[in-house]
C-alpha cells in the first residue's frame, strides 16, 4: 500500500507523461503561452487547462498538491492541465481576470473578489471541510493572554502586538478581523500597525518568535503544524478558535465550454465530487486536509461578501 505521499509523488510524475508538460514547464508562471500550444492527450482541442491557487502555506508542499492535482484531472478529463504557482493572492485574481488561470483554488475572500471581477465564472466545488471553516487566534507565551471562551472576550487583544496572515487571507484576516470588531476591536486599537505575515506558517512563526505577541490563522494549517509538531507550545498559546464561516472553494472561468468542449464545466465538475472514489483521487483530496469535495454555489459566500464590504476589501 503506498502512502499518501508516495501516491501524490507518483501522480505528479505520471501527470509530466499524461499532460505532455514537464515538471519544470508545469512550474513555469508564463501561463499565457500554455493556452492552444499543449501536446500529449488535450482531447483534441490543443487547448490547456490551468488550475493555481492561493500561496497560503509552505511553497514546496503547496506544489506537491498542486502538481498531484493537476495530473489527476489530466488522467480523468483526457485534458493537458498544468499547475502555474503566482506570487501573492492579488496575482491570483489579476491573472484569472486577464485569462491566464482557469480553475484557481481561492480563500473566501480572494474568490470573492474574483467572482465579482468575472461574473460569468462558476463556483465548481468546495471540501468538505469548507462550510464549517475557522480560525485560530494564538498568542506568544510572555504576552500574559490565557484561552477564552467567546468572541467577546477577545478584548484581551486590544494594545497588544498582532499579525494577521495575507492582507487578503479569509481566515488569516477578513474573518479575524471581523470577529474583533464584533468584540470592539478595530484593527486601529491594536499596538501600532498590525502585521501582516504572509501565510499561516509565517504567522506561527512570528508570534512564536515574539516578533508579535498574538496573531490569527487557518485552523487547518494549526491542527496540521500541531499534529507534526511543529508548533513550540511552550512559547505559543492557543487562545481562541472563531465561529464557523465557508471559506475555500474552486472558481473556474467561464469560457472554458467554448475552449475545450461543450458541458466541459460540468464534466469538470463531475469528476472532483468523484474524486474521493478512487485510491490515487483520494490521496488527492487528502492532501487538501479533506475526505471529499462538494457542491459549492456563490451564495455559499454571501456572508465573506458582507463582511469584506464593511471592511472596505471590495467595493
Amino acid at each position: 500500500m503506498l502512502t499518501r505521499r508516495q501516491t501524490l509523488a507518483r501522480l505528479a510524475l505520471t501527470g509530466a507523461a499524461v499532460t505532455g508538460v514537464g515538471l519544470t514547464a508545469a512550474c513555469s508562471s508564463d501561463g499565457g503561452d500554455s493556452a492552444g500550444n499543449g501536446s500529449g492527450s488535450g482531447g483534441g482541442s490543443g487547448e490547456t487547462l490551468r488550475i493555481s491557487a492561493i500561496p497560503d502555506q509552505d511553497p514546496d508542499a503547496l506544489t506537491e498538491r498542486e502538481e498531484a492535482f493537476a495530473a489527476h484531472l489530466a488522467q480523468v478529463l483526457g485534458v493537458d492541465v498544468e499547475y502555474v504557482p503566482v506570487p501573492d493572492y492579488s496575482a491570483s485574481v489579476s491573472l484569472f481576470g486577464a485569462g491566464d488561470l482557469d480553475l484557481v483554488f481561492y480563500g473566501g475572500l480572494t474568490g470573492v473578489q474574483a467572482q465579482l471581477q468575472n461574473p460569468e465564472a462558476t463556483v465548481v466545488a468546495q471540501r468538505d471541510i469548507d462550510p464549517v471553516f475557522t480560525s485560530i487566534f494564538i498568542a506568544n507565551a510572555d504576552a500574559g493572554i490565557e484561552p477564552i471562551d467567546s468572541v467577546d472576550d477577545l478584548t484581551v487583544f486590544a494594545d497588544k502586538r498582532f499579525t494577521f496572515g495575507s492582507e487578503t487571507s479569509t481566515s488569516g484576516r477578513l474573518m479575524p478581523s471581523y470577529f474583533l470588531s464584533q468584540a470592539g476591536v478595530a484593527e486601529s486599537d491594536l499596538a501600532g500597525e498590525p502585521g501582516f505575515s504572509g501565510s499561516h506558517d509565517s504567522t506561527i512563526e512570528l508570534v512564536t518568535s515574539g516578533s508579535y505577541e498574538a496573531g490569527a490563522l487557518n485552523s487547518q494549517v494549526w491542527r496540521s503544524r500541531m499534529e507534526e509538531g511543529t508548533v513550540d507550545t511552550d512559547k505559543v498559546v492557543m487562545v481562541l478558535e472563531s465561529p464557523e464561516y465557508h471559506d475555500y472553494h474552486w472558481l473556474l472561468r467561464g469560457d472554458v465550454d467554448e475552449r475545450f468542449e461543450e458541458g466541459f464545466t460540468q464534466k469538470l465538475t463531475d469528476a472532483m465530487l468523484a474524486m474521493h472514489e478512487s485510491e490515487e483521487g483520494l490521496a488527492v483530496v487528502e492532501s487538501y486536509g479533506a475526505e471529499k469535495f462538494i457542491a459549492a454555489s456563490r451564495e455559499d459566500y454571501q456572508q465573506i461578501e458582507e463582511v469584506a464590504r464593511e471592511l472596505g476589501l471590495v467595493g
